[in-house]
């Protein structure tokens, strides 16, 4: 490891000076830092996210950090605490991504107590670690910190499992500054805008991020040939605080060079990046008011009444900029939760020039599938029915409740203590009509198989049923999709007409009339047929097929 020298002042005098030798890593340029949203490795690593599944639908992102000692008055690190026990972060590191982490013993108790003891001593402990600090040699120090970290200690319950971060699981997880883009939703967005990799996307309202993920994952090309441009996605955000922490995210998450975040009012501020064009292939608005965004989205300069903003936006340039992509044609979609939102940017579209308008509402639902076990001699577990399996369990059920009831009918009702004894049932009843009573038996399958052979597993047993979730959600917003074609020009039109002449066409429907059609008709069907009519054309088959029998 390289070794950099650092110049320390003296607040006495500040001519006097002390080096200190720390030894920092340096980046190679060979080093590659990739998302891990785009390729997350084998394993889990320190310094990146990880999503704790805590259950199914509870998901927590957790930036994992590498044990340097007494962390938070915890000794065995940086620790996780849940209702499912405490995960120190060290024994979620290089580990597979999957993996089932059990929880461990901290004491979390004593932690508490020596922050309310130790509280009013902060001030005079705080100048002694400071006059320590200056005194002391960083490496050093940080082995004796290292060496300080307990190692984790297994508990007897509770467990979680560590994921690798995804589109997908951030958008569940993500900590909510506005509304949220699902999964649904932008799968469904991304497919109809034709993102794709190596796409240019902007995005306006970036919001708390979800489809921002989503988007880079659909763009990303890696390093594109020669020639061919690299996924980017262009987002916009008008609230500041909304801004910083999204810019925050984006760096904790390797994605600074595949999103470019640009604070602005998109309705006056237009979408040019530092007064060029990004190019844009595909668009997506999540704006509370689409339409007044739209005028900037256009080919050319719009006419009244969208000019008037138009020119505003553009710092007052003379000549039009495009932030569309001039060869491709471009699609658009817009994200409103009201209908009345829906009817103004539609008649926005249609004055812009915006063809094939679509709306869709998305109505998502899941489908639960497991495996229901049926049986009167099953348990009462969860996902068992206690009900007859078949009309033999239900007549031997039945058969066992009639002969009970004659056996305590036959018996003499002289007081309580007879019924009691008719309740304990001294002897066993006795089978009818040859069918056995014991509702506790093994299923009948299974007193069938052959002795040697293994029995179904229980996650096997049962039928596969499907049931779709109790509470079904609801409306979340309209998606309204355009398509803008790409521009033909003179130069276009020129070009397309030297390569494909007008009034020479051959063979072509429509350069010729509908008598000269059926007169290439009938000479096509005498060439086929020849001077013959079918009869010699089949004996002349005939002929041909005996000669190759022949041979």
């Amino acid at each position: 490891m390289p070794k950099v020298l650092h110049v320390h002042r003296n607040a006495q005098d500040p001519h006097k000076t002390r080096l200190s030798t720390l030894i920092t890593p340096i980046m190679t340029p060979t080093t590659r830092n990739i998302s891990p949203f785009l390729d997350p490795g084998p394993r889990t690593k320190a310094n990146s996210l990880a999503i704790l599944q805590l259950s199914r639908d509870n998901l927590l992102p957790v930036y994992l950090q590498s044990p340097t000692g007494n962390h938070d008055g915890y000794a065995e690190g940086a620790v996780v605490n849940t209702r499912y026990g405490s995960f120190p972060h060290s024994t979620m590191l290089n580990v597979p991504w999957g993996s089932q982490i059990r929880a461990s013993k901290v004491d979390t108790g004593s932690r508490g107590r020596k922050r309310k003891r130790e509280g009013a001593d902060d001030a005079c402990r705080d100048a002694t670690a400071a006059s320590e600090k200056d005194n002391e040699d960083s490496p050093a120090a940080t082995n004796e910190e290292s060496a300080a970290v307990k190692k984790a200690v297994a508990d007897s319950s509770g467990f979680i499992h560590v994921l690798p971060p995804t589109p997908e699981l951030w958008t569940t997880s993500l900590p909510h500054r506005t509304q949220v883009v699902y999964t649904p939703d932008y799968s469904y967005i991304l497919h109809r805008i034709r993102a794709r990799p190596g796409s240019v996307l902007i995005e306006a309202g970036a919001g708390s991020g979800s489809f921002t993920h989503a988007s880079v994952r659909a763009v990303y090309n890696g390093c594109p040939a020669e020639g061919r441009r690299k996924g980017k996605v262009f987002s916009f955000e008008f609230h500041e605080q909304r801004y910083h922490k999204m810019k925050e995210e984006l760096s904790g998450h390797g994605m600074d060079g595949l999103v470019h975040l640009t604070h602005r009012d998109v309705y006056n501020g237009g979408f040019l990046v530092d007064g060029n064009s990004p190019e844009a292939d595909a668009v997506f608005l999540d704006l509370p008011a689409p339409w007044e965004a739209l005028p900037h989205l256009s080919r050319r300069r719009p006419q009244p009444p969208f000019d008037a903003k138009a020119a505003a936006s553009e710092n007052d340039q003379a000549e039009w900029v495009s932030p569309l992509n001039p060869k491709k044609t471009v699609y658009i979609c817009t994200f409103s939760p009201c209908i009345e939102q829906v009817t103004k940017t539609v008649s926005a579209m249609r004055r812009l020039g915006w063809v094939d308008i679509d709306m869709v509402e998305i109505a998502n639902r899941k489908l639960h599938t497991s495996r229901e076990r049926v049986g009167l001699n099953l348990n009462f577990d969860r996902g068992v029915n206690n009900s007859a399996r078949d009309v033999d369990e239900a007549i031997a059920r039945l058969t066992d409740i009639e002969n009970r009831f004659r056996e305590h009918a036959a018996k003499p009702r002289d007081g309580d203590e007879d019924m009691d004894s008719a309740d304990e049932g001294d002897e066993p009843p006795t089978p009818a009509r040859g069918i056995p009573t014991n509702v506790e038996a093994p299923p009948a399958a299974a007193a069938e198989e052959p002795s040697g052979t293994t029995t179904t597993p229980p996650w096997l047993e049962g039928r596969l049923i499907t049931r779709g979730e109790p509470e079904i959600k609801t409306h979340t917003s309209y998606l309204v999709f355009a398509v803008l074609p790409m521009e033909w020009t003179e130069a276009d039109e020129a070009a397309a007409a030297a390569r494909y002449p007008l009034g020479k066409e051959q063979r072509v429907i429509g350069a010729i009339d509908k008598v000269a059609r059926k007169q290439e008709r009938r000479e096509q069907l005498q060439k086929v047929q020849g001077s013959g009519n079918r009869k010699a054309r089949r004996k002349e088959r005939d002929e041909k097929m005996g000669q190759v029998a022949a041979a």
